[in-house]
Parts: C-alpha cells; sequence; structure tokens
C-alpha cells in the first residue's frame, strides 16, 4: 500500500489558534456544515446527510440525537475554518480511533471514517445511553474547544475523573465509567439532582477544555 493511498494529500495547518487552513490538490475534507469562513482557488462543496457511514450510523443518530451537519469540500487551493472563535487542536490518528463530542469536531480527512459508538449509561436512575462520535483511520481531525484544550495522558498507574462538562474528546486504549452520584460541584454543595463524572482507566490521552458546556451530563 502506498502512502499516498493512506495519507489524504490535505494539508491542515493553525493560522493562529482560532482558525483551521486546510490546502488541497483535488481531494477533499469533511467539515462542520457552516464552519467554512474563506476560500482560495476553486472548490466545490456538498451537504453531507449526518456525519456517520452507513445504516448503522443513520439509525443510531436518528435513536440517540447525535447528529453533524457535514459539508463536503474539494478542489485545489486553501479554505479557511472557524467557529464562534472555537481554539482548535489538531490530532494525528495513525489506524486509530478518535472519540470526540460532535459539537466539538470541526474537519476531518475525507479518508477518515466516521461513526456513533456507545459509551455507557449516562444515570442510574434514567438509564439512558450516551452515544459519542467516532472518526477512525489515518489522517488528521481538527477538534475544537471552548478556550485551549489540556491533553492529559491516562496510564493504567494515574486513572482520570473528568466532568462531562469539560470532556471534548480521547485517543488510545481507555474504558470509561460514568460514576453517579458524585461530580466536581457537589464537592462544594453546589450539585443538583443526579450528578456523575466520567473516570477513564487504561492508556491513552483525554482532551478536556477549560469552560463548561451546558450540558445534562453534569446534572441529570
Amino acid at each position: 500500500m502506498s502512502a499516498a493511498s493512506v495519507w489524504s494529500v490535505a494539508q491542515f495547518r493553525l493560522q493562529g489558534s482560532k482558525v483551521l487552513a486546510v490546502d488541497m490538490a483535488g481531494d477533499a475534507v469533511k467539515a462542520k456544515n457552516g464552519a467554512m469562513v474563506a476560500y482560495e482557488g476553486e472548490m466545490t462543496f456538498k451537504k453531507m446527510t449526518g456525519g456517520g457511514d452507513g445504516l448503522r450510523g443513520m439509525v443510531t443518530r436518528r435513536l440517540t440525537g447525535e447528529q453533524m451537519e457535514v459539508m463536503e469540500v474539494k478542489g485545489h487551493g486553501t479554505c479557511y475554518f472557524a467557529d464562534r472563535a472555537s481554539e482548535i487542536s489538531l490530532v494525528t490518528l495513525h489506524g486509530d480511533t478518535l472519540y470526540v463530542e460532535s459539537s466539538n469536531l470541526l474537519c476531518t480527512d475525507s479518508g477518515l471514517r466516521t461513526g456513533t459508538s456507545f459509551t455507557g449509561l449516562r444515570g442510574a436512575s434514567q438509564g439512558t445511553g450516551l452515544f459519542t462520535t467516532t472518526v477512525e483511520g489515518s489522517g488528521q481531525a481538527a477538534i475544537m474547544s471552548a478556550g485551549t484544550a489540556v491533553v492529559l495522558r491516562v496510564t493504567p498507574n494515574m486513572p482520570l475523573q473528568v466532568d462531562p462538562g469539560a470532556y471534548i474528546a480521547h485517543t488510545g486504549k481507555l474504558k470509561q465509567h460514568f460514576q453517579s452520584g458524585v461530580n466536581f460541584r457537589t464537592f462544594m454543595g453546589e450539585g443538583s439532582g443526579e450528578a456523575f463524572q466520567i473516570r477513564f482507566e487504561g492508556e491513552g490521552l483525554v482532551y478536556v477544555q477549560p469552560s463548561e458546556r451546558n450540558t445534562i451530563g453534569g446534572d441529570v
């Protein structure tokens, strides 16, 4: 297998910390719909239905509401992407999988496969499921965060607890568990409802943001 068949020609680079520039030479990328802010050269644009590949991805999104409005950009030149002045981080995959919240995924190589994955139960009393977007293969992806993302390493001897509102993405051989009954706000007496946090165990990297988004993850 040649290098060209493994790696996309598209080159991802950051213009500052809040704009992604993608240089293309006849290839394509998949990006969050509406995130393109400018382009140079000759480009074609196509809106894609959903962010996951195949029938299973379509059914999963319909059941869970895990939605990704995606567009395909193809051509020769440079495209610039940004979304609400979010900070952008680049993730390079080497045949592995990136698990990322759909709202935090900005752009991927067109050769990377996207889908959804069941990650556990959101709350003990509700028994509702929590799904996350998966990006698989070899190539580059750009993820967004409210504030500069922090990358935390998890090892077998050092598990990690994360507030769901701060979680963005993770890679590696990690198992995650949802610990009900406690989150960081309950330590300070500010929690309400059924609180929980995410515990990661194994070997890998977890991306967190310094600003919590509003989510039912912290309090159910």
